[in-house]
Formats: structure tokens, C-alpha cells, sequence
């Protein structure tokens, strides 16, 4: 029942007591007259306990519909609970997209963080590469120097300049005597 079915329920009821108002009253008139009939006294009293029977029941069923609406229960006719299901599923729905927010934003943090330190292992990779590069240059370049200067005496990988070894069979002190 919707809430103007329920308004019509409780017109209707007003009207039953009306009408068991008025059996009343016309019960109570025929005893008080001088010559009254019985007949007619227990018609009124009957019909007004036949009112009486169904206003009380009516109001009981009004009675019970309010107590189960005030209590949140569900029950037939009632939006109540399903109002609540909803509201509970809007606010769940609303903080699992606040965490996902904040996740995606802790994500956000930690990966530019990590491609910060990315980009400072290549560049100092890169700068320790350059500096193996320019010793290994600046290396090859005093050898270079040396050969041109020492005429001829090379420096071995060893770090030998070949003074006091065997050359081409002599065993003195590098220099041939012809």
C-alpha cells in the first residue's frame, strides 16, 4: 500500500467509528424511551459491536503497520528497507572509490619516485662509463706519448717496458752488440 492507500484505510475507519458512534447513541435512546423495544435496542447493540469488532481490527492492522515502520522491519508497502540497502551500497560504493583514489595516488608517488632513481643510476652509470672512457683514453694516449719519446720502448699490458728482457735472442740488457 502506498501512503495515500493508507490515508484512505484511515478514512475509512473514521467512518466505521462514526457509525459505531451512532449505533451507540441509538441504542442508549431506545432504552431511555418510556415504551422502547427490545428488538430494536438489540439490533442497535448488535450492529454496534459489529462496528466496534471491525474498528478494532483495522486499527490493530494500522497499529502493527506503524510498529514495523518504526522499527525499520521490512514489511509490505514499504520503501524503508530497500531505501537502506541502497543508501549502504551508495556509501560502500563511495568509499571503495576514495581508496582506489588514494591508491592510485600512493602509485602515482612511488613510480615518479622510482623513475627519479631510475634516471640517477643511468646518469651516474652514464658518468662512470665517461670516466672509464677518458682514463682509458688519457691511458692509451700517455703510451702513445711514451713510445714516441722512448723510441721504440713499448709498455706491455703488464705495465712492463721491456728493459732486461730477451731481444730477438740476447740476453743483455735489451741492446745488441754489433
Amino acid at each position: 500500500m502506498n501512503p495515500l492507500d493508507k490515508i484512505h484505510a484511515l478514512d475509512e475507519i473514521e467512518k466505521e467509528i462514526i457509525l459505531c458512534m451512532q449505533s451507540a447513541g441509538q441504542a442508549l435512546q431506545e432504552l431511555g424511551k418510556e415504551k422502547s423495544s427490545q428488538k430494536n435496542a438489540e439490533t442497535q447493540s448488535q450492529q454496534f459491536l459489529k462496528s466496534l469488532s471491525s474498528v478494532e481490527s483495522k486499527l490493530s492492522e494500522q497499529i502493527n503497520y506503524l510498529t514495523q515502520v518504526s522499527t525499520g522491519q521490512p514489511h509490505e508497502g514499504s520503501g524503508y528497507a530497500s531505501a537502506k540497502v541502497l543508501q549502504m551500497a551508495w556509501h560502500r560504493i563511495q568509499h571503495a572509490r576514495s581508496r582506489v583514489r588514494e591508491l592510485e595516488e600512493t602509485k602515482a608517488k612511488h613510480s615518479h619516485a622510482a623513475r627519479q632513481q631510475q634516471k640517477r643510476q643511468q646518469e651516474h652509470a652514464a658518468a662512470q662509463q665517461q670516466q672509464q672512457q677518458q682514463a682509458a683514453a688519457a691511458v692509451a694516449q700517455q703510451q702513445q706519448q711514451q713510445q714516441q719519446a722512448g723510441g721504440g720502448v713499448g709498455v706491455s699490458p703488464g705495465g712492463d717496458t721491456g728493459v732486461g728482457h730477451v731481444i730477438g735472442g740476447d740476453t743483455s740488457a735489451g741492446m745488441s752488440t754489433n
